[in-house]
């Protein structure tokens, strides 16, 4: 069973309204930073602890800031944007199963991939995680990611969000000719 793009698009793009207007704009790389402060907040409980008045707080600055507001997500990670974050991984894990009936393997694999990096199941994935690693680090420089930034961004009519997008589009597009020079 394989979806048009263009009514994947359409439901993506109701979901993010559908986010925007009910809940709040979707952004999902603070909640990676979430999680490694629930991990290291595991190791060392004195990391994030409660106040008297009942806020929390953080001896890592980055976590304090915004009022403890990223403390309080790591003592209490069963909120809307984590719980969202964790659906996204099982609806994409779905998604490929229910695709392919199996997990990605070399007869998956698409035919561009295969003919310029081979059939090892193992390099695809472990390309597939350092390519999400380096999205993931220069999504935390940047102070978001192309969930909040671009889609939730441009929905809002932010300039910013187009901005971002051409800024996006203008580095992806470039890598991609490089990355699959030769046609699958």
């Amino acid at each position: 069973m394989i979806l048009n793009w263009k009514l994947g698009g359409l439901a993506l793009g109701l979901v993010f309204f559908a986010a925007v207007f009910l809940v709040k704009p979707i952004g999902v790389s603070t909640q990676f930073v979430i999680l490694d402060g629930i991990l290291w907040d595991a190791v060392n409980p004195e990391v994030v602890t409660q106040t008297t008045d009942g806020a929390y707080t953080s001896t890592n600055a980055y976590l304090a800031k915004s009022g403890g507001k990223y403390a309080k997500s790591v003592a209490n990670p069963l909120n809307y944007s984590f719980v969202f974050v964790l659906a996204m991984m099982l609806g994409a894990f779905a998604s490929s199963f229910l695709r392919t009936g199996v997990p990605a393997n070399e007869k998956t694999m698409p035919a561009i991939w295969r003919t310029n990096y081979g059939d090892s199941t193992l390099k695809r994935f472990v390309v597939a995680f350092a390519s999400g690693f380096v999205v993931l680090y220069g999504a935390r420089l940047a102070g978001g990611c192309t969930s909040g930034h671009m889609m939730s961004g441009m929905m809002q009519t932010a300039i910013s969000g187009y901005i971002f997008a051409a800024g996006a589009f203008a580095a992806a597009v470039p890598t991609a000719i490089l990355m699959f020079k030769k046609e699958a």
